[in-house]
């Protein structure tokens, strides 16, 4: 990344879109500390997040990746890795109640072995959840699945987005998707932002990346 310079609103969807290797995913690491800045910093909420402790930060900041990398077990196992992880223990109200917003009710209990990868998505999404974070970071959420399942999970990621009141960053290399999900398009090549606005004005006039 070279001189990137971008605040994410309370509440909106950024998507972050560009060609292969534009430094999009690198975008996406360096705001919950994967990786680390070799100069700048990310504010959340104001606050250098170099203040704040690396398992506070995450807790706030979820992330859903591509691939949906869950752990052996249940899916109840999974939603609680989390939370367990800052000393709190989810009851089973709790996680059926985030299994009922990714359409997964009555599940808890199923090995995750079992799951299609549109369900394995859905997991990944409600484990992200299960921190109740204020922001949310998707890298290339649907590329692994198919047309059918990517709709269903496109849709499902607005409505938790809208309904938890989450500040998102969506990276994508689908231009129709971005113009479906986002309030804003920022548009990188090469590591540094070429184009940041508002979505119908971005994809007006960015047509297609080569």
């Amino acid at each position: 990344m070279d001189d990137v310079t971008v605040e994410v609103r309370v509440g909106e969807v950024l998507a972050v879109v560009g060609p292969s290797g534009a430094g999009k995913s690198s975008f996406l690491r360096l705001l919950n500390r994967l990786d680390e800045p070799t100069s700048g910093t990310v504010r959340l909420d104001g606050i250098d997040y170099r203040q704040i402790l690396p398992r506070e930060l995450r807790r706030r900041v979820g992330m859903v990746t591509q691939i949906a990398y869950l752990f052996p077990g249940t899916i109840a196992d999974n939603l609680r890795f989390g939370p367990a992880q800052q000393g709190i223990e989810v009851p089973a109200k709790a996680i059926e109640e985030l299994l009922i917003q990714v359409g997964l009710a009555g599940r808890a209990a199923e090995d995750v072995a079992h799951l299609s990868g549109g369900e394995a998505q859905r997991v990944s999404l409600a484990r992200a959840l299960a921190t109740v974070p204020v922001v949310l970071l998707l890298d290339e959420p649907t590329s692994a699945l198919d047309a059918e399942a990517k709709d269903d999970v496109e849709k499902l990621i607005l409505s938790v987005v809208r309904k938890n009141g989450l500040t998102c960053a969506i990276v994508s290399h689908d231009l129709a998707q971005a113009a479906r999900v986002a309030d804003r398009v920022m548009v990188l090549r090469k590591g540094r932002i070429e184009k940041i606005g508002p979505t119908s004005e971005v994809i007006n006039a960015e047509g297609a990346f080569h």
